[in-house]
């Protein structure tokens, strides 16, 4: 600190001549539309200088009596009471380090609670200017912006992505204080302080919201252990929202364990089981042997691969690929990847960002793992086609179905607000996703698994997942992730989101069942925030059937 050799003052003196540290205002941290995420607000920390103490207490010796200067001791008591330590404890720490000139006592203190304490005019105590971090949005946001140390500088998230950005420049004035470290006058400014610069996020506070909101809701209905979401605007790659649970108050973390605040949608890698199935049909098409109208017989509902037996929910027969994609037909995806080139799948998968970082700027973000086609035996080929043996990043995810969602074209991922259009990299032609579209958005109906998805005035497309954990080398019996993943509006899609449950115990596991409704609630509200116009007419209630009763003679009235 530039302020440790500032405050010295010769002993008697009333008023001293300091170079005083004028600290730098950090950067806000805002949403797309300006509302504060990250904010900083004026404190005062307290501190001491050990070396004063000891020499207030051992005045040097003078010859003339007359300027012989009487020991000062320093309260602990007093100052330990004030202040709110152990009185042993400050008399340690301050013994312990005679020759040092600065040492804080506590930090952060409201203005006007540190004046109080100051007020007092304790020897060798005095008390300096700094900032404190805010977060608005409390636990919505938590994981997404992270959090700043005692001395400003960002620990996780978006405060330690754009730390150097958000940090300002100290400035530096030549002032007049008293003995209670207060300025009296400024004599000239040796050096302007510069704030650290603003930060406009892509997310939208109020979706985030939405998000945590039917996340903690659902985490508590179905008593999973986690749960995260992440929503992408299709056309921009600019991250909408990304929400975690269990979540932290970034206001209060004295309480907070590490495993709090993992950002699990970037840093988690779970086998995405049946969503990958999009991109298995995706590769049948492209690879010119199979189109909307190819069979495959799914009789009796097993199929043996190598000393693996493949089954399906139910025996659903000769199926073709729309019915692979709504009834979720593990056995017809292994009969496509049997069917083409080892590296077919690995690669489709590598093209749409599967086994790399999404480049999101995110500290701590994991590439997913992606094994290279040379090391697949036959069964894990297999087995890939329906999301085991790949594990994947809700982000990854989330931006795969924001390039289908796109016509099969990528952007890359954002976490600020775009000021100019985004690269754009097409990852398949838009004839095979057009084939696509009408099979996920079947698949969110009362025929497929995602029933539950489906948002009024709005058609919906998506792919429901459920894989068992895995767990020490192993999968858990009774343990599972459950996904939707999903876009709308299928005629002109504007958002994809990606909803993960890990755990869920109660009232089902399916992701039809414990994932879908919170991207049905979710995506409504994100929809609705900005002003997507409906492409479905709204059903209107039927109305009730009236019986009408035979005519019959009014009795007359009484006379």
């Amino acid at each position: 600190q530039l302020i440790n050799k500032d405050f010295l003052r010769k002993q008697g003196d009333a008023r001293m001549v300091r170079n005083e540290v004028i600290n730098a205002h950090r950067g806000m941290i805002m949403d797309r539309n300006g509302v504060p995420l990250a904010v900083s607000t004026p404190v005062t920390s307290i501190w001491i200088n050990p070396k004063e103490v000891f020499e207030l207490a051992h005045p040097p010796k003078e010859e003339d009596e007359k300027k012989q200067k009487q020991p000062v001791f320093l309260d602990y008591n007093a100052v330990a009471s004030a202040i709110g330590l152990a009185p042993n404890e400050l008399r340690a720490k301050v013994e312990a380090n005679p020759k040092k000139e600065f040492m804080y006592l506590k930090r952060h203190l409201a203005p006007d609670v540190a004046k109080v304490i100051l007020d007092r005019e304790f020897p060798a105590v005095y008390g300096t200017n700094e900032y404190r971090r805010y977060y608005p949005q409390g636990e919505a946001t938590a994981h997404m912006i992270g959090f700043t140390d005692l001395d400003d500088k960002g620990k996780e998230g978006v405060e330690l992505a754009f730390d150097k950005q958000l940090t300002g420049v100290s400035g530096l004035q030549r002032v007049i204080k008293d003995r209670k470290g207060r300025k009296v006058k400024d004599i000239m400014q040796l050096r302007a302080s510069k704030a650290g610069q603003d930060i406009y996020l892509s997310f939208d506070a109020r979706i985030q919201y939405i998000a945590h909101r039917e996340l903690a809701k659902a985490v508590q209905e179905h008593e999973a252990a986690a749960a995260y979401l992440v929503a992408i605007d299709v056309k921009t790659g600019e991250i909408l929202a990304m929400v975690n649970q269990p979540a932290y108050n970034p206001n209060n973390r004295a309480k907070l364990v590490p495993d709090q605040l993992r950002n699990r949608s970037i840093t988690d890698m779970f086998e995405p089981g049946s969503t990958m199935k999009v991109f298995t049909v995706m590769a049948a098409l492209e690879s010119g042997k199979y189109t909307t109208s190819s069979l495959f017989n799914t009789n009796p509902g097993r199929y043996r691969v190598y000393n693996k037996t493949v089954t399906d929910h139910h025996n659903y027969g000769v199926i073709n690929l729309q019915t692979l994609i709504v009834k979720s037909s593990n056995i017809a995806s292994v009969q496509i990847a049997e069917s083409l080139p080892k590296e077919t799948l690995p690669m489709m998968h590598r093209r749409f960002g599967f086994g790399s970082v999404t480049e999101s700027g995110f500290p701590g973000e994991s590439r997913g793992l992606l094994q290279p086609p040379e090391r697949w035996n036959p069964v894990e080929v297999a087995t890939m086609s329906y999301g085991y043996g790949i594990a994947v990043t809700a982000l990854q995810l989330a931006r795969a179905y924001a390039a289908i969602a796109n016509h099969g074209v990528s952007h890359p991922i954002s976490l600020t607000k775009l000021t100019a259009p985004p690269q754009s990299t097409a990852l398949v032609s838009d004839k095979i996703v057009s084939q696509l579209f009408p099979m996920m958005e079947s698949a969110v109906s009362s025929d497929g698994t995602a029933i539950k998805a489906t948002i009024p005035g709005y058609r919906v497309a998506g792919k429901t997942g459920t894989a068992h954990k895995a767990q020490n080398g192993s999968y858990a019996k009774n343990e599972y992730m459950s996904l939707f993943a999903g876009f709308a509006p299928v005629s002109n899609p504007r958002v994809a989101m990606v909803v993960v449950m890990d755990g869920a115990k109660k009232s089902g596991y399916y992701g039809g069942t414990v994932s879908s409704p919170v991207f049905s609630r979710v995506m409504a509200e994100t929809l609705r925030l900005m002003n997507v116009p409906l492409d479905k007419p709204l059903e209107v209630p039927a109305k009730p059937k009236v019986t009408v009763a035979a005519t019959v003679t009014p009795p007359k009235e009484p006379t």
